[in-house]
């Protein structure tokens, strides 16, 4: 065994983008920063979530805005060229390599170890190599912890030997099932049932729930399984998979009302876990498996010496890769300014805390219609106790939307902090709407007053002109 020992101011343990951003500006800081990684560089999102199935989805979407196009219809008529979009999915997944990351790393002077990176105390971090080596690492200011999240299986009678798809599966698979049963009613499930039926499986969603996107505005589920059904996807509410077994090269489920299905491969898709079982949380205190709770600066909490963070999807604050980015250039920024002894700016909305988190977080989701969303839903925002105004307008009146397609159909939601007379939180739901959730975030993180934003004229005839139709609305 070949055991040495490396010392930097910051390590980072987990290379997705998340980890990546971490190390960047830390360095950037003027910290010296080691990234240490077990799989591909670039991690989750870059090979096995939003690069890959983004891939997947936008023929689909593509050709589903075309069909509503006067003379385009008949142009797009046929089925997808499979052959061809499972090629540009491999090429946005870079074909599952990495040097291209590792180049950039190279580029921001952040030095990368490959290898299983655990906790073996206060500060210090050892490193399984390919080659079986240790390396040990100390850090003189911090540890930071990026190393999302995992599937999370339900505990089915047989699910741990049929082989099922989890989300990477289900992005990187290279031939499409006749036959796709989908556990789920969330991202994942309404994405992949999305991209999979268009390529050509016939796709039987089980949802345990009795709506899709169970925590978005209501709407946006409905309007997206009125997508779906459109489609050809069957979609099963109420239903719970009692067992399930593969015999034969298929998929037997049995569910809760009795009933059969057969499948090709199966999906489950029915949340996330944290990637914390085996980086040496016991040998600070902390708990293998769970996930890490931090304060706004990302620091763990119950941990002694304020030196461990935990960024991205960890802490579980905002399971997206945008998201996670956010928190790692504050983190980063937020590690220099502790190591120089510099003031840490953690108000709200300051330099140094994640004010986005519980406020502005945006989402798309790519399906068809797209929905899109920023900040509260009108239950959390009773549930919160702030007094909320809700304003609804049919998208399909807005100029905008003749222009995007015949037949458009689509609904926007606005919420409104009466106290503050701001917006506190927006959905839309319908064809294209992903492009205006920035405009949305904007709104709702800059605390526009509405006697601003008044001012703010959208184009005509933009789809963006909702936001005049919702102030009016508002008006009366």
């Amino acid at each position: 065994m070949n055991e040495t020992t490396r010392t930097y101011d910051v390590i980072v343990i987990g290379a997705g983008p998340v980890g990546e951003n971490v190390a960047e500006r830390a360095r950037a800081a003027g910290l010296t920063t080691v990234i240490v990684e077990r799989e591909l560089i670039g991690g989750e999102c870059s090979f096995w979530a939003c690069d890959p199935s983004k891939a997947l989805l936008r023929p689909v979407v593509a050709r589903a805005d075309a069909s509503r196009v006067p003379g385009l219809n008949p142009a797009v008529a046929g089925p997808l060229d499979v052959g061809a979009v499972l090629a540009h999915r491999d090429k946005m997944s870079s074909y599952w390599k990495d040097e291209d990351q590792a180049d950039w790393l190279n580029a921001v002077s952040v030095d990368l170890l490959r290898g299983h990176g655990r906790l073996t105390g206060p500060k210090q971090v050892a490193v399984q190599t390919p080659e079986g080596d240790t390396i040990t690492l100390a850090a003189r200011h911090a540890v930071a912890v990026s190393t999302g999240t995992r599937a999370a299986l339900p505990p089915i009678p047989g699910h741990d030997t049929v082989r099922p798809w989890t989300s990477r599966e289900a992005t990187s698979a290279d031939k499409v099932p006749g036959r796709l049963a989908v556990v789920g009613g969330g991202v994942v499930a309404v994405e992949m049932a999305t991209a999979w039926q268009a390529l050509g499986s016939q796709v039987t969603m089980l949802v345990l729930e009795n709506g899709l996107l169970e925590r978005m505005e209501p709407f946006a589920g409905e309007l997206v399984a009125e997508g779906l059904r459109e489609a050809g996807v069957d979609i099963r509410f109420n239903t719970t998979v009692t067992s399930m077994v593969r015999e034969d090269g298929e998929v037997r489920i049995a569910l809760s009302d009795g009933g059969h299905l057969a499948a090709d491969e199966i999906l489950l898709a029915t949340g996330r876990a944290p990637q914390t079982r085996d980086v040496g949380l016991e040998s600070v205190g902390l708990t293998p498996g769970d996930w890490l709770t931090v304060d706004d600066t990302f620091r763990v909490t119950g941990v002694d010496g304020g030196w461990l963070y935990a960024v991205g999807d960890v802490n579980r604050r905002a399971l997206m890769t945008h998201q996670g980015k956010y928190q790692a250039r504050i983190a980063g920024t937020v590690i220099g300014a502790r190591a120089k002894g510099e003031p840490v700016d953690d108000a709200p909305w300051g330099a140094h805390v994640a004010t986005a988190d519980t406020a502005a977080v945006p989402q798309v989701v790519f399906t068809t219609p797209e929905v899109a969303s920023v900040g509260l839903t009108s239950r959390e925002a009773e549930r919160s106790g702030r007094r909320i105004e809700v304003v609804d307008y049919d998208l399909s009146q807005v100029a905008g939307a003749h222009q995007y397609g015949e037949d458009y159909r689509g609904h926007a939601r606005m919420l409104i902090d009466t106290d503050r007379n701001t917006v506190a939180g927006v959905t839309f739901a319908g064809p294209g709407v992903g492009e205006l959730v920035h405009s949305a975030t904007i709104a709702v993180a800059g605390e526009v007053p509405l006697d601003r934003l008044w001012h703010a004229v959208p184009a005509f005839p933009t789809l963006g002109e909702v936001w005049l139709r919702l102030l009016e609305a508002h008006r009366g």
